[in-house]
C-alpha cells in the first residue's frame, strides 16, 4: 500500500503549551484509522494541521508523498482531496435531503444553478448512489432540518462524499447517537474505507471496536501506542492515561 499521509516530527505550541509534540505517524491509501486519546491529547490540533487551518512550528506533513501540507491553506487542502467533518453536523436545514447532496457535488456551481438548473443524468445517478450509501433514500424529499441527529450526521457524510475526497477526517461521529445509530455509522464508515482513506477521531470505545481498524493513541501531542484496539487497550500506559483502571 502506498503512504497517503505522513506526519514527520510535527510540533505546535500555543502560549508555551505543546499541543503537538514531535508527532510522527503514517496513514496508507484506503486505510481506516481511529485516533483516540484523553482531552488535550492534540487530536483536534492534529486535524487542524493536516487541513491547513494551523501551521506547525516544525515538522513536515506529506500528502501522497510529494505535497507538503504545511505550505497549503484550508481551501488548498480541500482541492487536494482532503475532506473534514466536524463533530456538530452542518447541513442546509431549509433544503431537502436530496438538494443538500446536490449542493455538495464536486462541480463548481452556484447555489442558484444547482437548485434551479436541470441536473444531468450523471448528477441524478450520483445523488441516488450517495443517498443509498448513507441510507437516506427514503427521506430524500424531507427537509434536512427535520432529520434526527444521527440522520444529519449521515447526510453530512454524504455531502462530504459528494466532493469525492481522497481522505475523510471525521470528528466524533458517534457523539449524541443512539446505540443503533452508532453501529450503523460504523457500518457506513467501513463501507467507505478502501475507496477513500478514513481517519476517525473518537471517544466511544464500542464504536471504535465496531470500526475494526488500527488505532493510534495520542497523549500530550505524541503517539503513545498503536495497533489493534485489544493491543492498545492492554498497554499499561494507555490504561493509566486514558482508559482508567
Amino acid at each position: 500500500m502506498s503512504v497517503q499521509l505522513y506526519l514527520d516530527g510535527v510540533s505546535r505550541s500555543f502560549d508555551g503549551y505543546k499541543a503537538i509534540n514531535d508527532l510522527s505517524f503514517r496513514i496508507d491509501k484506503g486505510e481506516m484509522r481511529a485516533v483516540i486519546g484523553p482531552n488535550g491529547a492534540g487530536k483536534t490540533t492534529m486535524m487542524d494541521i493536516i487541513t491547513g487551518k494551523t501551521r506547525p512550528d516544525v515538522g513536515k506533513v506529506m500528502w501522497n508523498q510529494n505535497v507538503d501540507l504545511t505550505r497549503v491553506d484550508e481551501a488548498g487542502s480541500a482541492r487536494l482531496g482532503i475532506g473534514r467533518k466536524f463533530q456538530k453536523p452542518t447541513v442546509f436545514e431549509t433544503q431537502t435531503v436530496e438538494d443538500n447532496i446536490a449542493l455538495s457535488l464536486k462541480e463548481n456551481r452556484s447555489v442558484w444553478a444547482t437548485l434551479f438548473h436541470r441536473r444531468s443524468a450523471a448528477d441524478t445517478a450520483r445523488i441516488g448512489e450517495l443517498l443509498d450509501l448513507v441510507k437516506l433514500s427514503h427521506v430524500r424529499s424531507r427537509l434536512a432540518g427535520g432529520l434526527s441527529h444521527g440522520q444529519k450526521q449521515w447526510l453530512e457524510i454524504g455531502m462530504l462524499l459528494a466532493q469525492d475526497p481522497e481522505l475523510l477526517l471525521v470528528d466524533e461521529p458517534a457523539a449524541g447517537m443512539t446505540d443503533a445509530e452508532t453501529m450503523r455509522t460504523a457500518e457506513l464508515l467501513r463501507g467507505i474505507a478502501g475507496k477513500h482513506t478514513v481517519v476517525v477521531v473518537e471517544h466511544d470505545m464500542e464504536f471504535v471496536r465496531a470500526l475494526g481498524c488500527k488505532v493510534t493513541v495520542l497523549h500530550q501531542g505524541h503517539v503513545l501506542a498503536e495497533g489493534s484496539l485489544d493491543h492498545v487497550s492492554a498497554n499499561p500506559e494507555v490504561i493509566e492515561v486514558y482508559l482508567g483502571r
